[in-house]
């Protein structure tokens, strides 16, 4: 029996029914739940003997609403964390889904690994997704007048607002984009004897 499949008998024997399911792709494994048992599956992964996933490595949003060109059914909004277990030397990747895509928010994290705080700030600045139990869910990379979130896959290329310096006011002020959208294609020199050819 591989690695995998050890991790994917005790995923199963520990979490019963709050499996949604498990994929095993690109010699990882990907653990689905539903958004009402996240915490209680944070926590046994974290604490149960069999598991021991003591380290949050990565955590971000994720938008499907074109996912491959396609589209997804179901939820739009997913938050997906790579957890580390140092003590049996496995790694495992937990989704769960937003259930409501016009105020999408799932359970805070940040009680169980501290590494989240930054981690969920950044997926509610990126993609709008909110933390519930978060002690401090504010903005971390944009300003915190920005208008929408970058990463969601109909925020427009070009922003909403644009910031300059204002001479007669003397400060800083927010406008709307003036930049026309145009599409740029590098041209290609190449030289006689370009690569020793």
């Amino acid at each position: 029996m591989s690695k995998l499949d050890t991790l994917k008998a005790a995923l199963e024997s520990v979490l019963g029914d709050a499996v949604v399911e498990i994929r095993n792709q690109f010699d990882e494994l990907t653990l689905t739940v539903g958004h009402q048992d996240y915490i209680k599956v944070a926590k046994l992964l974290r604490d149960h003997s069999a598991l021991r996933f003591e380290q949050l490595i990565d955590l971000s949003g994720v938008d499907y609403s074109a996912y491959k060109d396609i589209g997804q059914d179901g939820p739009r909004f997913a938050v997906v964390s790579h957890l580390l277990s140092v003590n049996k030397n496995w790694r495992l990747r937990l989704k769960v889904f937003c259930p409501d895509d016009e105020l999408p928010q799932v359970a805070s994290v940040t009680a169980l690994w501290s590494a989240a705080n930054w981690y969920e700030r950044e997926t509610f600045d990126m993609y709008g997704i909110l933390f519930n139990g978060h002690e401090d869910l504010r903005r971390i990379l944009t300003d915190y007048g920005f208008i929408g979130h970058p990463m969601r896959k109909d925020f427009p290329l070009s922003g909403h607002v644009e910031m300059r310096y204002d001479a007669e006011q003397k400060r800083v002020v927010y406008q709307p984009v003036t930049i026309e959208p145009r599409e740029i294609t590098p041209r290609v020199i190449r030289e006689e004897n370009y690569g020793g050819l």
